[in-house]
């Protein structure tokens, strides 16, 4: 998003910043961190990369399965998550009433956490599986090539400076 009305090509003039400004394609590449690469090495040769957008194509939504889920695990990180909360709450009464006691105070809310996070992770997890969906994932979005593409403005410069990168495929 810009931030400014106006922006200064490197010939010293300004343009008005617009967010449909039209853009080319200067450079495509297989994976994200060849692009990258691209804009780190115009933005260390001192381009404007203000102009420069990474332009995903091809893109496809991808969700890896990492592991079953069942009631017992549900239990588990609920019991996980259940302490922890039961530890900041240890640590708030600590802090506001100071005493001898604070040991007994961190393991008892440890416990009494670690249950209801057990007990509620578990009745979560039975209510609204109902058999489907028993398994974990993390989903992303990939690309099949990423496309560096500069303002049309400055696209001729963008090129210039970035073909003299080493090792540019």
């Amino acid at each position: 998003m810009a931030t400014s009305d106006t922006a200064t090509t490197s010939a010293g003039s300004l343009q008005p910043v617009t967010e449909s400004q039209p853009r080319r394609t200067i450079a495509a590449y297989p994976s994200y961190a060849g692009a990258e690469r691209a804009v780190d090495w115009l933005s260390d040769q001192g381009f404007a990369v203000e102009h420069l957008a990474i332009v995903g194509k091809g893109l496809r939504s991808v969700e890896k399965v990492q592991s079953r889920m069942t009631g017992g695990r549900a239990a588990l990180i609920g019991a996980g998550q259940g302490s922890l909360i039961g530890v900041l709450f240890a640590l708030l009464f600590g802090i506001l009433f100071n005493g001898p006691a604070f040991g007994g105070l961190l393991a008892y809310s440890v416990i009494v956490g670690g249950l209801f996070g057990a007990v509620f992770g578990a009745i979560a997890y039975e209510s609204n599986s109902g058999g489907e969906r028993d398994f974990v994932s993390d989903t992303s979005i990939e690309a099949d090539r990423y496309e560096v593409q500069a303002d049309e403005g400055v696209a001729d410069e963008a090129q210039r400076v970035l073909a003299a990168m080493p090792g540019r495929s």
